[in-house]
């Protein structure tokens, strides 16, 4: 099986480690191996307790890199669906996905509940602090992650688009809680790219929340933050439907 690290018609071994073959969605690559994956242990052809083959392996079965690899089994885990244990390999913990993401020590309903009240106040503070500096920073980040293709950087874009919103609020402690939260809100926009296709409607998202900053309005930038997270909250709520299936 061949599914390279580019979007291409795709098929899929049936258990892991035979060549029984069904057909995959037209998927990039990441979503090809992670579907694949939730698909055989949500099925039970891969049950609770086993053990997943190593990187390489699954990375020679599905013809991909070792961080397409790594990309789909860090949404694995922050689904509930297996763990990973340093020495001893990957496991699956659970055949259906959890209720609450896991994003290391913070998890979806926490970044949900806490966001609102952080991140909407620091846009309309940006939004009547921000300096020419700022936004020219804003908007180059806006205007890379419209062109970004590599999954990775375009969710390390991500967080710093919200990290730079909280600096540019002038307050030293949204800043602070933003830049403690990166890696959760990396590995959350990771998980949602994957499954709920998300990057484009963040790419508008953002756009309109640089677009309020830019015009110094503190209404219209957290109008368009809170937008954002409801967006992303519902996104969230998807994750529990099934797999996308050829």
């Amino acid at each position: 099986m061949n599914l390279s690290d580019s979007t291409t018609p795709r098929q899929s071994e049936g258990r892991l480690g035979t060549t029984d073959r069904r057909p995959l969605a037209r998927l990039s690559a990441a979503e090809a191996v992670l579907a694949d994956l939730r698909s055989e242990i949500e099925s039970g052809t891969v049950p609770v307790g086993s053990r997943l083959p190593s990187e390489s392996a699954l990375a020679a079965r599905y013809g991909v890199s070792r961080s397409v690899v790594r990309e789909a089994l860090r949404s694995c885990a922050a689904l509930g669906l297996t763990e990973t244990h340093t020495g001893k390999g990957t496991f699956v913990v659970s055949g259906r996905v959890s209720g609450d993401l896991v994003l290391g020590r913070y998890s979806a309903r926490d970044l949900t509940e806490a966001r609102p009240h952080i991140e909407i106040p620091a846009a309309g503070l940006a939004a009547v602090r921000r300096s020419e500096e700022d936004l020219a920073t804003l908007r180059g980040i806006v205007a890379d992650m419209a062109l970004e293709d590599d999954p990775a950087a375009w969710v390390a874009l991500d967080a710093t688009f919200h990290c730079h919103i909280a600096r540019t609020s002038g307050n030293k402690v949204f800043e602070s809680v933003v830049t403690d939260l990166r890696e959760a809100l990396a590995h959350q926009s990771e998980t949602l790219n994957l499954i709920a296709d998300r990057q484009h409607a963040s790419d508008l998202e953002h756009q309109k929340i640089l677009a309020a900053i830019e015009a110094g309005s503190a209404e219209l930038a957290s109008a368009a933050m809170a937008e954002h997270l409801e967006a992303v909250g519902r996104a969230l709520g998807s994750l529990g439907s099934s797999p996308p299936e050829g």
